[in-house]
C-alpha cells in the first residue's frame, strides 16, 4: 500500500510513520509540503506580509469551523475568547491544544513537529519541499535528519510555494508533484523491498 500526504495531511503521515517505524501496512510514502517544525512554520505566518496575506484569512477560517459548531463546543470551551484569536497561534493556544488535552500551546507543537520522529521512519519516504514555501521555511527544512535515516529522502525545489510546483508559462498539465508521486509510486510497486536504502 502507497500513501500521500499534501502539507498537514503530510505532517500527520510523517508523525504516524514516526511513531509506527515498521509496524505499518505501507510500502512507501511521499509528503509534500510538509510543516516540518511547527514552532517555525507559525513563526514564519507571523512575519508581518504573511500575517496579512495568510494568517489573518487562516485564522478567520478556523474561527468559522468552531463557529458552525459553537453550540456543541461551548459547553467545554471558552468559545467566546476563541473567537477574539488574531493569529494561528492564538487560536491554537485558546482552542486546538486544550482540545487535543495538551497542557500548552508548545507541548502540543513540540508533539505536532515530524521534526523530531524521523529518526524512527522505516519505510522509504520522499519528502518534496519548496525553498519559496512560507508555510514550510526553507531554514526549518530537516535536511540533516534525512541525511540519518536511509529510508528517507528529500528534494528542494527552488519554487513551488506550498502545494503549487507549477510548470511552464500556462500550467494546466500534470504539476511536477504529480510528476514525481508517479515516479515514486512506480518504484514502490517495482522496486518492493528493494527500496530500502533511498539514501543511495
Amino acid at each position: 500500500m502507497m500513501a500521500a500526504g499534501v502539507s498537514m495531511g503530510g505532517m500527520m503521515l510523517a508523525n504516524y510513520l514516526g511513531r509506527k517505524g515498521r509496524k505499518t501496512c505501507l510500502k512507501g510514502v511521499i509528503v509534500f509540503s510538509a510543516g516540518w517544525d511547527v514552532f517555525e512554520c507559525t513563526a514564519s505566518l507571523e512575519k508581518p506580509l504573511d500575517r496579512f496575506l495568510f494568517n489573518s484569512y487562516l485564522t478567520s477560517c478556523l474561527q468559522a469551523s468552531v463557529h458552525r459548531h459553537r453550540p456543541v463546543l461551548e459547553k467545554c470551551y471558552d468559545i467566546d475568547h476563541v473567537m477574539k484569536a488574531k493569529t494561528i497561534r492564538e487560536f491554537d493556544e485558546r482552542f486546538t491544544s486544550i482540545m487535543f488535552g495538551y497542557p500548552t500551546n508548545d507541548d502540543y507543537y513540540r508533539d505536532a513537529s515530524p521534526v523530531h520522529k524521523l529518526k524512527s521512519v522505516q519505510v522509504p519516504m520522499l519528502c518534496l519541499n519548496a525553498a519559496d514555501d512560507v508555510f514550510s521555511p526553507s531554514h526549518a527544512i530537516p535536511v540533516e535528519a534525512v541525511k540519518q535515516n536511509p529510508h528517507l529522502a528529500l528534494l528542494i525545489t527552488c519554487h513551488g510555494g506550498h502545494i503549487g510546483f507549477l510548470e511552464g508559462l500556462w500550467p494546466r498539465q500534470s504539476t511536477y508533484m504529480d510528476r514525481v508521486f508517479k515516479q515514486f509510486a512506480k518504484a514502490v510497486i517495482e522496486q518492493g523491498g528493494r527500496l530500502k536504502d533511498l539514501s543511495r
